[in-house]
């Protein structure tokens, strides 16, 4: 007599582990708007992070996305999906770091956004520091005068010379970078030097298109009276470091940040114009994302740029501290 035959055991359901892999890819897939840039973000392959897409939705029974040659939106269900998968996420990171609490271990990859003169010259002191405190993290530190779109560029935090406008991000403020008026001698041509913002506005001027482009206003440091000019730039520029250079050249006048003109002062390239008068101070902020959870290595480098980045500015001497004649 035959025995019937065994009925097949089920296949086992992926782990917990895989699916939340599967979760996570696909709340990147739909942050960065599409799989070659979720792939980007990830650190794949296109064709890996399509392979979990489909590896989910299998899983599921369900269908999250359509897709096509050039538009990608998110299907009822993909919707519904969307919003519990990054609730559920978010708790399970939550998990992890209660339960690892004080041992909480910095590591994997950050990715920084920098204005260009603080990330090469300001703060590579203090990147080496932490990095010398944390062996197992990476840092990606991206020079950038911009705006960050922190979900389509995977970045991590930025730090920010200017108002924060941005309602969706956390920012904390560090400290202030005094701007002062500066030119070189040969602009002058054996004039006096400027000492109100009348005689500027006759000069040549440099426009730093990030903070100002033909108007600026000015503030007496001790009266706070205030005084509105306006020019016509011979050159607009969004480099800090370029409007320098064209200003040691003798192109015309500029503002920017005390630190960056105070070598150029003390070597007579450059002068202090108008010294009792300055352009508002730029606050500085280190900005990132909201969520309820933050990863160790986030909250580390955003504790020490707090102390780092004010010890760097008094260290870089705000205001000049000699002029030559």
């Amino acid at each position: 007599m035959t025995k019937p035959a065994r009925p097949r055991a089920p296949r086992p359901p992926a782990s917990s582990v895989d699916r939340l892999e599967l979760m996570h890819t696909f709340l990147r897939i739909v942050d960065a708007g599409s799989l070659s840039s979720a792939a980007a973000q990830l650190g794949t392959t296109q064709p890996t992070v399509s392979r979990r897409l489909q590896a989910l939705e299998r899983s599921l029974g369900l269908r999250l996305l359509q897709r096509s040659t050039h538009a990608m939106k998110l299907t009822e269900d993909g919707t519904r999906c969307y919003e519990r998968a990054k609730e559920l996420v978010a708790n399970w990171e939550r998990l992890e770091a209660d339960l690892r609490g004080a041992s909480d271990e910095p590591e994997g990859t950050l990715r920084v956004v920098v204005p260009h003169a603080f990330g090469q010259q300001l703060l590579v002191e203090p990147l080496t520091e932490y990095l010398n405190r944390h062996a197992r993290v990476s840092v990606e530190w991206l020079l950038h005068d911009r705006a960050v779109d922190f979900i389509a560029e995977g970045i991590d935090c930025a730090i920010q010379v200017g108002e924060v406008r941005d309602p969706s991000v956390v920012a904390v403020r560090v400290a202030e970078v005094p701007r002062i008026v500066t030119a070189a001698p040969s602009l002058l041509s054996g004039r006096p030097l400027p000492t109100h913002p009348d005689e500027l506005a006759r000069l040549p001027w440099l426009s730093l298109r990030t903070f100002y482009r033909s108007e600026l206003s000015l503030t007496h440091v001790d009266t706070g009276e205030v005084q509105r000019i306006t020019f016509r730039p011979r050159l607009s520029t969004d480099s800090l470091y370029a409007i320098r250079s064209a200003a040691v050249k003798g192109l015309g006048v500029c503002v920017g940040s005390a630190w960056v003109f105070q070598e150029e002062i003390e070597r007579g390239r450059l002068r202090h114009l108008a010294p009792h008068w300055r352009a508002a101070s730029l606050p500085v902020s280190i900005i990132y994302p909201s969520a309820r959870f933050h990863p160790a290595r986030l909250r580390t480098f955003v504790a020490m740029m707090r102390q780092s980045i004010p010890s760097a500015l008094s260290g870089a001497a705000q205001t000049p501290r000699r002029q030559r004649p």
